[in-house]
């Protein structure tokens, strides 16, 4: 593992995020129901309530939790994909995030030219980029489709390009989301080995993960989430053991 600092890379404070979740989905709906005197008013859901923890520099850190609990929404938050209802999120350096399959992806653009796009999100410069693109390419191991609309791609291709981008940037914090748990089994393998470099290197890493031997492998400690709270934070043996309790 890499040197781990006492400076946070990542601090999260007393966040709360609820979402309403509508009963009805059209006006025809919504008056069925009310001829039917449903209830159809929409109502909170509590994704996260008051959770905070802290990463340091250079830790790898399981996010751990079942279908439901929130974790992919701490995740979101993290990478600023949504803002809390209440408390704060604050992320040191350049952040890459790995949470939704082919996310930001111009359906109708090329794989080349979504490439550049996707860089240029992430904070790269296109000199940056031209220098890097040749291993980008390589690395998602989809050369002769690079000049293909990314609309014709598979979601494993989505993947493979995603990952290849986000890996290749100068990037200080990392976030994944199960995206390793798409795709055939030796570029699962390639991309754990990447990943197990840039924790070398002392990235900063939030992995969700339902792949227990990954979490062991990279990560040393984990927290734990359930129904929206933080119930556990510590060892990444003692998370896994309280994440099935």
């Amino acid at each position: 593992m890499s040197a781990v600092t006492t400076r946070p890379s990542i601090l999260v404070q007393n966040v709360r995020k609820t979402f309403l979740l509508r009963r009805t989905h059209s006006m025809k709906e919504a008056f069925v129901g009310w001829i039917r005197r449903k209830d159809i008013k929409a109502r909170e859901f509590q994704a996260l309530d008051d959770v905070s923890f802290e990463i340091l520099e250079g830790e790898s850190v399981a996010l751990m939790g079942l279908n439901g609990s929130g974790k992919s929404t701490m995740l979101k938050l993290i990478s600023g994909v949504l803002e809390p209802d209440a408390g704060r999120v604050l992320v040191r350096g350049r952040l890459a995030g790995l949470i939704e399959v082919g996310a930001g992806f111009h359906p109708d653009l090329s794989g080349r030219e979504n490439v550049y796009l996707n860089a240029a999100i992430l904070g790269m410069k296109a000199p940056e980029i031209d220098a890097r693109f040749d291993d980008i390419v390589a690395f998602s191991e989809i050369g002769e489709f690079i000049d293909t609309e990314v609309k014709h791609y598979s979601s494993g291709m989505f993947m493979r390009l995603a990952f290849s981008v986000a890996i290749h940037t100068e990037l200080d914090v990392l976030l994944v989301d199960e995206v390793l748990a798409v795709g055939d089994a030796p570029f699962r393998e390639k991309c754990r080995i990447k990943i197990k470099e840039l924790a070398a290197q002392g990235k900063t890493m939030v992995i969700v993960s339902h792949d227990q031997e990954m979490v062991r492998e990279l990560c040393e400690r984990g927290i734990v989430i359930r129904h929206g709270k933080k119930v556990f934070e510590g060892g990444i043996e003692d998370a896994l053991v309280e994440l099935h309790g």
